[in-house]
């Protein structure tokens, strides 16, 4: 049989292998597909798709959560030869309307709840398909599959679909300006779903969830893309809070998330072991993750572990640390990856402490998502593994790191301009990003090109590697934003983390897990202080952060900080807290500019040896 060579025929081929096998489902089951009704679904959504007028070339959008219904809904759109994409729930009328109009599709799919936001955009939809209601001027779902005229050719209308039309778009939410549309082909597709597949296998029946966006370039491989080509079992997670429930539930075998996640797992595992009632059940999950620490030490350092700690983790394992995989739901994983943005190595070392391998990998939605990555038995801590089978790569002059092969995009959507400055003539995509390759081949992020940090003395830095030392030095902090360019001396705006927030409040019996309280503390001034000493202490000292204050707000996706994929908007940050940056320069420190714990400092002529003010 050829190999597939469309998401389309992908899809065919994995529906065939176990019709009654379940594709798509709820937590806890109580909503299900299995492959037999999903091909249905998806052959009745493209008969009533083609009798809007839907056809190869044109677009369809898709706005709404994580629910089973998507699948059929995109998959379907995508056997009409259409190009589906997903836009964020988050959008406003106005960004709507330039993600429209850039996309030019005619057609919307979406809930309800997000109808008149679609309405008050202003660009004109033909057809409006409301996937959980029948209000006036929309078509409903059920109305949508009775459409399809008998005469459809569904066979001949998905085979018809190349592998080099544009299979969706993914709009980056850029740090500045307007997204970019990328323009993501079959073909890109499945060059990129075989070649991950070469480093991180993937097959039938494997169990993943679907937590992130849609419209998030991770979720569309790792959940939609990977299900077509590999038939995965996916468990759709409609609120983000969801996600433990949803892990002891599934027990993944195959399972990614973002670095924002992976800590918050392990703040709430910390947070769990403090909490514990238990004396003996307490003293047993501390010893356990003390040897898991020491485990993850050695390996940071790059030193083999010795057969004293072998044993006592192997214990460790054996007692405590197996049951508390478990009970959130890691416990079967044939890998885990992180990506999308840097993770602090300290991070992937508790988790490979406590028997969790984490591969970390790196990619971008121009190349399709992932372009790097190892398997956890080659994965080094703090690389993200190395480039993909098929993909080439060369670093400039600048230290920019170029790529060219089958993962790169065909180009932003109606933006000739912005095409031609990330692909040169010669087919290499200017990634952005400035990296280091060691003799095998091993990758390391060092930081955007745009955002390297070049203090008044000339030092280059990566305000991402200062940041995520702290980060990883105390769960509290939920972002932090470096500033120091063209200054003597690096100082930082902090924000809490929310959810971190509340576990705090509760466990020092606090009455308000507001922000603003919580930046007013003293208990939290302090353990952020102790965060940022610690994290200072693995900083050389031109990066280490000599002054902080911690804003009153928590800083929401999509917000004016920081984008829908959670990435710093670094000038508008810069720009709105401009009085706060002050502060932290001035010669006498005010109340909200805080000194790491137990760190002497002279900067702007002060002489105080401080822990928070």
């Amino acid at each position: 049989m050829t190999e597939p060579n469309t998401s389309c025929a992908a899809f065919q081929h994995s529906a065939a292998i176990d019709a009654d096998a379940v594709a798509v489902r709820s937590i806890g089951g109580g909503q299900t597909l299995t492959w037999r009704v999903y091909a249905e679904e998806v052959r009745a959504v493209a008969a009533g798709l083609a009798a809007l007028g839907v056809g190869r070339g044109d677009t369809v959008a898709l706005m709404m959560g994580n629910r089973v219904e998507f699948y059929p809904l995109e998959v379907g759109a995508q056997h009409t030869g259409a190009t589906s994409f997903s836009v964020y729930n988050t959008l406003s009328p106005e960004q709507l309307t330039y993600v429209f109009a850039n996309a030019g599709n005619r057609v919307v799919i979406c809930e309800q709840q997000y109808l008149e936001r679609i309405r008050a955009c202003g660009t004109p939809i033909e057809t409006i398909v409301c996937i959980d209601a029948t209000p006036e001027g929309a078509v409903g779902l059920d109305e949508l599959k009775a459409m399809g005229r008998p005469d459809f050719d569904f066979e001949a209308t998905w085979r018809a679909v190349r592998p080099d039309d544009v299979l969706t778009l993914v709009y980056t939410s850029g740090t500045t300006g307007d997204p970019k549309g990328v323009e993501i082909t079959h073909a890109n597709l499945l060059a990129e779903a075989r070649a991950f597949h070469a480093v991180l296998p993937v097959e039938f029946g494997d169990r993943q969830t679907s937590y992130l966006p849609s419209a998030h370039m991770a979720d569309r491989f790792c959940s939609l893309y990977l299900q077509q080509v590999y038939g995965t079992q996916i468990t759709v997670v409609p609120d983000r809070s969801l996600l433990p429930a949803a892990l002891a539930d599934v027990h993944p075998t195959i399972w990614g998330a973002v670095p924002r996640v992976w800590e918050k797992l392990k703040a709430a595992i910390e947070f769990s072991v403090a909490a514990e009632p238990d004396d003996a059940r307490r003293g047993a999950l501390r010893w356990a993750l003390d040897v898991a620490a020491r485990k993850a030490d050695a390996q940071l350092r790059g030193e083999p572990i010795d057969d004293q700690l072998a044993a006592e983790w192997a214990r460790a394992d054996e007692q405590v640390l197996s049951a508390l995989r478990a009970g959130i739901g890691l416990d079967r994983l044939k890998w885990a990856m992180s990506g999308a943005a840097p993770i602090p190595p300290q991070t992937l070392g508790f988790f490979f402490g406590i028997g969790i391998p984490i591969s970390e990998i790196w990619g971008m939605s121009e190349l399709t998502c992932v372009a790097s990555a190892c398997s956890p038995e080659q994965a080094r801590l703090g690389s993200v593994g190395r480039m993909l089978p098929g993909m080439q790569w060369r670093i400039a002059e600048d230290g920019e790191f170029l790529v060219r092969g089958p993962l790169v995009m065909k180009g932003y959507r109606k933006q000739p301009r912005q095409t031609a400055e990330a692909l040169d003539p010669d087919g290499w995509l200017h990634t952005g990003d400035i990296m280091s390759v060691d003799a095998e081949g091993y990758l390391r992020v060092v930081d955007r090109k745009k955002e390297l940090i070049i203090n008044s003395a000339g030092k280059n830095m990566s305000p991402a590697n200062i940041e995520n030392a702290i980060k990883a030095a105390t769960p509290l902090v939920g972002a932090i934003a470096t500033i120091g360019d063209a200054r003597p001396y690096n100082t930082a705006l902090i924000v809490i983390d929310a959810e971190t927030a509340a576990l705090y409040a509760a466990e020092h019996a606090l009455p308000d897990a507001s922000a603003a309280a919580l930046a007013a503390e003293d208990g939290v001034i302090a353990a952020i202080a102790r965060g940022v000493a610690a994290g200072n202490a693995t900083l050389s000292r031109v990066e280490q952060i000599k002054r902080f204050t911690v804003l009153p707000v928590f800083w929401e996706p999509g917000g004016d900080e920081v984008t829908l994929t959670m990435k710093l908007r670094r000038k508008p940050i810069a720009d709105k807290y401009a009085e706060q940056i002050a502060q932290l320069y001035a010669e006498d420190l005010a109340a909200t500019v805080h000194e790491p714990d137990g760190q002497r400092s002279r900067a702007g002529g002060a002489d105080t040896l401080t822990a928070g003010r």
